[in-house]
């Protein structure tokens, strides 16, 4: 391993407690310990790409995204072959009699029970019973550890978190929120990280809007305390409710106009590298998001399964950016005047990939 301080490279037994022999000050990170590529400076490279070289504050959620060194996502699959008792309480008996048969007949068909019988065992064998498997999905490492790693092991080496990363924790003082003066738009965002990265860097007042953070199932309830008539862009997750979000915002305000800005199914469904995430609470019907939603067959089939995948993990760069010109369309738009999927059209053609770093994806096209 190589010392984030002295550079100096180290064997197991010269960084003994998490200090370096050469040069005898503390790290953070051992991937012997920790993990393959949990090391101080690949966590540097990746923050650093992450707030666009000192531009911007990052949530330790989008560093964890961005840090993953592997991630997988798997469907549920349904029983197969047949239990143990069943099949044998069939398959000894059956074997034993053609058995019998074989030895009791002379000539060819006493071969053919006996290759018969054979036959019944092998199948047997073969039909082993496996249970069903419910649909699940892993990032390694997991985030309760990833930020235990940072609000621990980083800030015992450091004093603080990597520079511009912020915590997001929910149950942490909300940052405060820079005066927008008279809001001209409303950024509805149901991702409490993206939130938190909106607000630390200054975004909705720059760009004349009013933030509110919102569930999507109270995402009504939520625009009644905004100004009424203000544009509204919708930031949320590629997953079935974030889908049917913007369409339904249109019917329930039919005054105001409604940019969906969320995370596009189609640029994260086949995308190596994208983190795909399961549900199991998931009720949204296919055919639900193909006519409300609009979205192809593939798309809706993929999202009433359960998958989804989260807006965090955008690299915030881009993410700013998808914001910026979401805000700007919602501002020369009218009422009326965008379809479902227009909102989409903000977002750039080559799909959300990882800031830096080793990492693995497995599954069907999963990340």
């Amino acid at each position: 391993m190589i010392c984030p301080h002295c550079a100096a490279q180290l064997a197991a037994k010269e960084r003994t407690g998490q200090v370096c022999s050469r040069c005898d000050r503390r790290f953070a990170l051992d991937p012997k310990i920790h993990g393959r590529g949990m090391h101080d400076l690949r966590i540097r490279r990746v923050a650093e790409r992450a707030t666009d070289g000192g531009r911007l504050k990052v949530t330790l959620t989008q560093l964890w995204y961005l840090s993953r060194i592997y991630s997988s996502a798997w469907d549920a699959k349904p029983a197969r072959g047949i239990r143990p008792g069943v099949r044998w309480l069939v398959a000894a008996p059956l074997a034993l009699l053609l058995l019998v048969v074989g030895n009791l007949v002379h000539g060819p068909w006493g071969a053919i029970g006996a290759t018969a019988a054979v036959a019944v065992v092998v199948v047997a064998s073969v039909m082993r019973y496996r249970p069903a498997a419910k649909a699940w999905w892993s990032i390694s490492p997991s985030e309760a550890t990833f930020r235990q790693l940072m609000t621990g092991s980083w800030r015992t080496a450091y004093k603080q978190l990597p520079p511009g990363v912020v915590n997001d924790d929910p149950h942490a003082p909300a940052p405060r929120e820079s005066s927008t003066g008279r809001p001209e738009a409303v950024i509805l965002c149901t991702d409490h990280a993206v939130s938190v990265f909106l607000r630390v860097n200054g975004i909705p007042a720059r760009l004349k809007a009013r933030l509110v953070q919102a569930e999507p199932a109270a995402a009504h309830e939520a625009l009644a305390d905004a100004p009424a008539g203000l544009p509204v862009v919708v930031l949320h997750d590629a997953s079935a409710l974030g889908a049917l979000l913007a369409p339904l915002l249109r019917l329930a305000h039919p005054d105001r106009v409604v940019v969906d800005a969320g995370l596009p199914v189609a640029a994260v469904r086949t995308r190596r590298g994208a983190v795909h995430r399961v549900s199991t609470t998931s009720a949204v019907d296919a055919a639900d998001l193909r006519s409300v939603a609009g979205l192809p067959e593939e798309d809706a089939a993929w999202l009433a399964g359960g998958r989804w995948s989260p807006l965090a993990a955008v690299p915030p760069p881009r993410l700013e950016s998808v914001v910026t010109a979401a805000v700007a369309r919602a501002l020369s738009a009218r009422p009326g005047e965008l379809r479902s999927t227009d909102g989409f059209l903000t977002w750039p053609a080559e799909a959300p990939t990882q800031a830096g770093g080793p990492s693995r994806t497995k599954g069907a096209t999963a990340g």
